[in-house]
């Protein structure tokens, strides 16, 4: 049954690359293909989810296979590493990061280079139970309890509730690492901070009613900004440039895929990861299909005003003292299409 789904999805992806305009298709140049086998790996943020499908939909599809590389995907537990330091200590060639720590890190002088947005859109949001603590606008958070903490969150949350004429209380319920749905709905906190493409459709799966303050509809106030991004070293860049390149062209193909056909990309995650749950798999792939690329030309761009007017916030916000050089935090050079 896996067999014919890869050959059935392979057949679809190559009759819909073959009917696309040129300038839209994705499909690899004779020059993208590395002339020796190469190994590279690629460390995810989290566990397995529908922000890294792009990566599963290339390897199930053989796509790192047409250009010459073996690509293994590696999960955090697997490395005492934290993303940034694996990926600048060459202890992996790429991995998932955020932007606000991307530029933390490239502040304090961290060699990396952001070489894809892997969602076009902020699409994170403040989420609380409806039924607990209802919300339709930021001041509604001024005075209820965070779960969770740090500079970010205190410096977005600050500003977003400023934005709309009340102060943050600052309170906040240090739990750990738990079932945030699970928190939500018993009260322990009363909002937390989601990716809605995950954790929203989740809490729609079993049956607790969020409401949620998007931040992509106050991008007025938060700048928007790239979360996650792809993210590999100077040194690899400078070192290896054809091997990148070879990464990006496969691994965009992917995510390709998952634009265009969301479920037959979300059955190749299952297959390679069976303890997810299928159903919100299926339903996380079918939301973020139009959110991976977005109004972009092409799934991967990011844009110079983007980073400069959140690496701007954060300035503000004293987070880094500051302005990063915007021209070496990210680069589309090895994007198809470039």
């Amino acid at each position: 049954m896996h067999r014919f789904l890869l050959s059935l999805i392979a057949a679809l992806w190559l009759a819909a690359a073959a009917a696309a305009p040129a300038s839209a298709q994705t499909d690899e140049k004779p020059d993208v293909r590395l002339p020796e086998r190469r190994s590279v790996r690629v460390l995810l943020d989290w566990t397995p989810n529908t922000n890294h499908i792009g990566f599963y939909v290339a390897q199930a599809l053989g796509f790192y296979d047409d250009v010459n590389l073996d690509v293994d995907i590696v999960q955090p537990g697997e490395l005492d590493l934290k993303v940034i330091e694996a990926v600048e200590s060459g202890a992996v060639e790429f991995g998932i990061n955020y932007q606000e720590y991307t530029s933390f890190a490239l502040a304090e002088g961290a060699q990396i280079v952001a070489v894809a947005a892997v969602i076009q859109h902020n699409t994170t949001g403040f989420a609380s139970a409806a039924e607990r603590n209802p919300l339709t606008r930021p001041a509604d958070l001024a005075d209820l309890t965070y779960y969770g903490g740090g500079s970010v969150a205190e410096a977005i949350l600050s500003r977003l509730i400023s934005c709309d004429g009340a102060q943050w209380g600052r309170r906040y319920a240090e739990l750990g690492v738990v079932d945030m749905i699970e928190v939500l709905k018993e009260g322990k906190a009363d909002f937390g901070w989601i990716y809605y493409g995950w954790e929203g459709i989740e809490a729609e799966f079993r049956g607790v009613d969020l409401d949620v303050i998007m931040l992509r509809d106050y991008a007025d106030c938060i700048p928007d900004y790239y979360t996650p991004l792809i993210i590999t070293s100077a040194e690899h860049v400078q070192n290896d440039p054809e091997v990148v390149r070879a990464f990006m062209h496969a691994t965009a193909r992917g995510y390709e895929v998952a634009i265009r056909f969301p479920l037959a990309a979300a059955e190749l995650l299952i297959a390679a990861e069976p303890q997810l749950d299928a159903a919100l798999v299926r339903a996380s792939a079918l939301w973020l299909a139009d959110q991976y690329q977005g109004d972009a030309p092409r799934w991967g761009e990011q844009r110079a005003e983007v980073w400069q007017r959140f690496t701007d916030f954060l300035v503000e916000s004293q987070l880094i003292g500051a302005p990063i050089d915007i021209q070496r935090a990210f680069t589309n050079d090895f994007l198809p299409g470039s």
